[in-house]
Protein backbone atom coordinates (compact mmCIF):
# COMPACT_ATOMS: atom_id res chain seq x y z
CA UNK A 1 0.00 0.00 0.00
CA UNK A 2 1.14 3.51 -0.70
CA UNK A 3 1.71 5.39 2.55
CA UNK A 4 0.21 8.54 1.04
CA UNK A 5 -3.11 6.69 0.61
CA UNK A 6 -3.71 6.21 4.33
CA UNK A 7 -5.29 9.53 5.37
CA UNK A 8 -7.38 10.25 2.25
CA UNK A 9 -8.73 6.70 2.39
CA UNK A 10 -9.56 6.93 6.10
CA UNK A 11 -11.35 10.26 5.60
CA UNK A 12 -13.39 9.06 2.62
CA UNK A 13 -14.28 5.80 4.40
CA UNK A 14 -15.47 7.81 7.40
CA UNK A 15 -17.68 10.06 5.30
CA UNK A 16 -19.00 7.14 3.24
CA UNK A 17 -19.83 5.19 6.39
CA UNK A 18 -21.65 8.16 7.89
CA UNK A 19 -23.71 8.85 4.77
CA UNK A 20 -24.48 5.16 4.19
CA UNK A 21 -25.68 4.69 7.77
CA UNK A 22 -27.72 7.88 7.64
CA UNK A 23 -29.28 7.70 4.17
CA UNK A 24 -28.29 4.30 2.74
CA UNK A 25 -26.42 6.10 -0.04
CA UNK A 26 -22.77 6.73 -0.85
CA UNK A 27 -22.71 9.98 -2.84
CA UNK A 28 -21.04 10.36 -6.22
CA UNK A 29 -19.57 13.71 -5.13
CA UNK A 30 -17.47 11.70 -2.68
CA UNK A 31 -16.34 8.68 -4.70
CA UNK A 32 -15.65 10.12 -8.16
CA UNK A 33 -13.20 12.83 -7.00
CA UNK A 34 -11.60 10.24 -4.70
CA UNK A 35 -11.16 7.91 -7.68
CA UNK A 36 -9.61 10.65 -9.83
CA UNK A 37 -7.31 11.81 -7.05
CA UNK A 38 -6.21 8.20 -6.49
CA UNK A 39 -5.13 7.87 -10.10
CA UNK A 40 -3.44 11.29 -10.02
CA UNK A 41 -1.62 10.49 -6.76
CA UNK A 42 -0.39 7.20 -8.20
CA UNK A 43 0.93 9.01 -11.29
CA UNK A 44 2.70 11.53 -9.10
CA UNK A 45 4.25 8.87 -6.86
CA UNK A 46 5.04 6.11 -9.34
CA UNK A 47 4.68 7.40 -12.91
CA UNK A 48 3.12 5.14 -15.51
CA UNK A 49 3.46 2.09 -13.29
CA UNK A 50 1.26 3.92 -10.79
CA UNK A 51 -1.40 4.48 -13.45
CA UNK A 52 -1.38 0.78 -14.24
CA UNK A 53 -1.74 -0.16 -10.56
CA UNK A 54 -4.54 2.36 -10.02
CA UNK A 55 -6.50 1.16 -13.03
CA UNK A 56 -6.00 -2.49 -12.07
CA UNK A 57 -7.13 -1.72 -8.51
CA UNK A 58 -10.21 0.16 -9.69
CA UNK A 59 -10.97 -2.62 -12.16
CA UNK A 60 -10.73 -5.28 -9.47
CA UNK A 61 -13.13 -3.28 -7.30
CA UNK A 62 -15.58 -2.89 -10.17
CA UNK A 63 -15.36 -6.56 -11.06
CA UNK A 64 -15.68 -7.95 -7.53
CA UNK A 65 -18.57 -5.78 -6.38
CA UNK A 66 -20.03 -5.32 -9.86
CA UNK A 67 -20.88 -9.02 -9.95
CA UNK A 68 -22.58 -8.73 -6.55
CA UNK A 69 -24.43 -5.63 -7.76
CA UNK A 70 -25.70 -7.47 -10.83
CA UNK A 71 -26.90 -10.30 -8.60
CA UNK A 72 -28.86 -7.78 -6.53
CA UNK A 73 -26.78 -8.14 -3.38
CA UNK A 74 -24.85 -4.86 -3.43
CA UNK A 75 -25.63 -1.20 -4.04
CA UNK A 76 -24.02 0.86 -6.80
CA UNK A 77 -22.44 3.22 -4.27
CA UNK A 78 -20.60 0.30 -2.70
CA UNK A 79 -19.26 -0.69 -6.12
CA UNK A 80 -18.03 2.82 -6.88
CA UNK A 81 -16.49 3.20 -3.41
CA UNK A 82 -14.61 -0.08 -3.80
CA UNK A 83 -13.33 0.96 -7.23
CA UNK A 84 -12.14 4.30 -5.85
CA UNK A 85 -10.36 2.58 -2.96
CA UNK A 86 -8.70 0.28 -5.50
CA UNK A 87 -7.41 3.31 -7.41
CA UNK A 88 -5.64 4.46 -4.25
CA UNK A 89 -4.30 1.21 -2.87
CA UNK A 90 -3.80 -0.97 -5.97
CA UNK A 91 -5.01 -4.47 -6.79
CA UNK A 92 -2.97 -6.53 -4.32
CA UNK A 93 -3.89 -4.42 -1.30
CA UNK A 94 -7.50 -4.26 -2.52
CA UNK A 95 -7.60 -8.05 -2.70
CA UNK A 96 -6.76 -8.21 1.00
CA UNK A 97 -9.30 -5.47 1.71
CA UNK A 98 -11.99 -7.43 -0.14
CA UNK A 99 -11.28 -10.59 1.85
CA UNK A 100 -11.44 -8.75 5.16
CA UNK A 101 -14.49 -6.78 4.05
CA UNK A 102 -16.32 -9.99 3.22
CA UNK A 103 -15.50 -11.46 6.62
CA UNK A 104 -16.49 -8.29 8.46
CA UNK A 105 -19.66 -7.92 6.37
CA UNK A 106 -20.66 -11.48 7.17
CA UNK A 107 -20.18 -10.95 10.88
CA UNK A 108 -22.15 -7.69 10.78
CA UNK A 109 -24.96 -9.31 8.76
CA UNK A 110 -25.20 -12.20 11.22
CA UNK A 111 -25.23 -9.81 14.19
CA UNK A 112 -27.94 -7.63 12.62
CA UNK A 113 -30.00 -10.72 11.76
CA UNK A 114 -29.72 -12.15 15.26
CA UNK A 115 -30.48 -8.78 16.84
CA UNK A 116 -33.44 -8.20 14.51
CA UNK A 117 -34.80 -11.74 14.79
CA UNK A 118 -34.56 -12.63 11.11
CA UNK A 119 -31.62 -15.02 11.01
CA UNK A 120 -33.63 -17.73 9.24
CA UNK A 121 -34.76 -15.23 6.60
CA UNK A 122 -31.15 -14.12 6.09
CA UNK A 123 -30.02 -17.66 5.29
CA UNK A 124 -33.02 -18.26 3.06
CA UNK A 125 -32.45 -15.02 1.09
CA UNK A 126 -28.74 -15.76 0.76
CA UNK A 127 -29.49 -19.22 -0.58
CA UNK A 128 -32.04 -17.82 -3.02
CA UNK A 129 -29.61 -15.14 -4.18
CA UNK A 130 -26.75 -17.57 -4.76
CA UNK A 131 -28.47 -20.75 -5.88
CA UNK A 132 -31.88 -19.90 -7.35
CA UNK A 133 -32.01 -17.69 -10.42
CA UNK A 134 -35.80 -18.11 -10.61
CA UNK A 135 -36.27 -16.67 -7.09
CA UNK A 136 -33.85 -13.77 -7.61
CA UNK A 137 -36.58 -11.14 -7.55
CA UNK A 138 -37.33 -11.82 -3.89
CA UNK A 139 -33.86 -11.04 -2.57
CA UNK A 140 -32.86 -7.93 -4.51
CA UNK A 141 -32.09 -4.71 -2.70
CA UNK A 142 -34.96 -2.86 -4.33
CA UNK A 143 -37.53 -5.12 -2.63
CA UNK A 144 -38.88 -3.11 0.34
CA UNK A 145 -39.98 -6.30 2.13
CA UNK A 146 -36.41 -7.46 2.65
CA UNK A 147 -34.00 -6.22 5.30
CA UNK A 148 -31.25 -3.96 4.01
CA UNK A 149 -27.82 -3.42 5.48
CA UNK A 150 -25.55 -0.49 4.69
CA UNK A 151 -22.27 -2.02 3.55
CA UNK A 152 -19.91 0.98 3.78
CA UNK A 153 -19.11 0.21 7.44
CA UNK A 154 -17.95 -3.28 6.45
CA UNK A 155 -15.92 -1.86 3.55
CA UNK A 156 -14.33 0.67 5.91
CA UNK A 157 -13.46 -1.84 8.61
CA UNK A 158 -12.19 -4.44 6.11
CA UNK A 159 -10.04 -1.89 4.32
CA UNK A 160 -8.56 -0.57 7.55
CA UNK A 161 -7.78 -4.10 8.73
CA UNK A 162 -6.02 -4.74 5.41
CA UNK A 163 -3.74 -1.75 6.08
CA UNK A 164 -2.44 -3.44 9.21
CA UNK A 165 -2.45 -7.01 7.89
CA UNK A 166 0.13 -6.48 5.17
Amino acid sequence: MHSFAWWPTVIVLGVATFTDLRSRRIPNWLVFPFLGCGIAASIWAHGWHGVEQSILGAGLGLLAYGVLFLMGGMGAGDVKLCAAIGAWIGPLQLFYALVFTGLVGGVIALAVAVWGGFLKQLFQDTGDLVFSANKRGEAVLSNPLRHKMPYAPAIAIGTLISFFAR
